[in-house]
């Protein structure tokens, strides 16, 4: 499943993944946004692991948000952001 969404201000954030009994699974963020440090996409991508597929965006940005260490810097790119793209991936792969 791929979802896209240009955040207003900043990049495009971009989520493939799959579900996996009802949970989210193969999470790959990806943009053209910066992360400080780059661990940060893999924290975020590990925060998304599991969460249930019909978890709302206010959920999934607490989820990346929750995830994240103080020190990260992002650009062009919010917690919210990821998770209206996670849930257009969703959505799109429902409505096929």
């Amino acid at each position: 499943m791929h979802g896209e969404y240009k955040m207003p201000g900043g990049k495009l954030v971009v989520v493939d993944l799959a579900v996996r009994d009802g949970r989210l699974a193969d999470v790959q963020l990806s943009g053209d946004f910066f992360l400080e440090p780059d661990s940060a996409l893999d924290a975020i991508n590990r925060a998304l692991e599991g969460q249930p597929e019909h978890a709302d965006e206010a959920t999934l940005a607490a989820v990346v948000r929750d995830a994240l260490a103080t020190d990260v810097m992002m650009y062009g790119l919010s917690p919210e952001a990821i998770a209206v793209a996670v849930r257009r991936a969703l959505h799109r792969e429902s409505a096929a």
